[in-house]
């Protein structure tokens, strides 16, 4: 499946997954049937990769979405979609989440105007994301912003591209995530 995590490559006919949509080496064409496990398994690791966690943080996210009321799939959903790295690349400052982590790590980018260095921070409905004065003239950063208006902003957020800020105008709800994720699947992982 086409997760998107190589930036405008995934767009573009060199896409590896639009070449050759099967395992490499001598036995990839042929696929064995996934079943039960073997699917819910597949659908976390995807999840993992789209958003580029490893095991243990992901499972914290899973058990603080857990302690929340409401659905624990949509609430998931919501913890992962409110770390900053992810904000900062849906708001378009970044072509993918890897690279939207380490502009987050490196310094460039600002919460309500102060320094945030650590990408699993969470924002929160009213916070002020921005690109930091110095970082501004960083060629990937402009070019990223102009393709964030071809790609789109989530209702979610509002992008001023002129002064490179965002503001969360509220916290994600489960329409508003267009990924093609099965959370249910994840949450039966969890359970066993």
């Amino acid at each position: 499946m086409k997760l998107f995590l190589k930036g405008d490559r995934c767009f573009k006919d060199k896409c590896a997954i639009e070449r050759r949509n099967y395992p490499p080496g001598q036995h990839g064409r042929r696929r064995s049937k996934l079943l039960g496990y073997g699917i819910q398994l597949r659908e976390k690791q995807k999840v993992k990769r789209i958003y580029g966690l490893l095991e243990q943080p992901f499972r914290l996210t899973f058990q603080r979405a857990e302690r929340r009321k409401g659905i624990t799939g949509a609430n998931l959903l919501q913890e992962l979609e409110r770390r900053l790295d992810n904000v900062v690349y849906s708001l378009g400052f970044a072509a993918s989440r890897a690279q939207a982590r380490q502009l987050v790590r490196h310094g460039h980018v600002t919460v309500g105007g102060r320094k945030v260095t650590i990408p699993s921070y969470r924002v929160s409905k009213g916070h002020m994301i921005a690109i930091k004065e110095k970082s501004r003239s960083n060629e990937q950063i402009k070019a990223s912003v102009e393709t964030a208006r071809a790609r789109g902003v989530p209702n979610w957020l509002d992008l001023s591209p002129e002064t490179f800020s965002g503001t969360v105008l509220e916290l994600p709800s489960r329409e508003d995530i267009k990924l093609p994720i099965s959370e249910q699947l994840i949450v039966e992982l969890y359970s066993k």
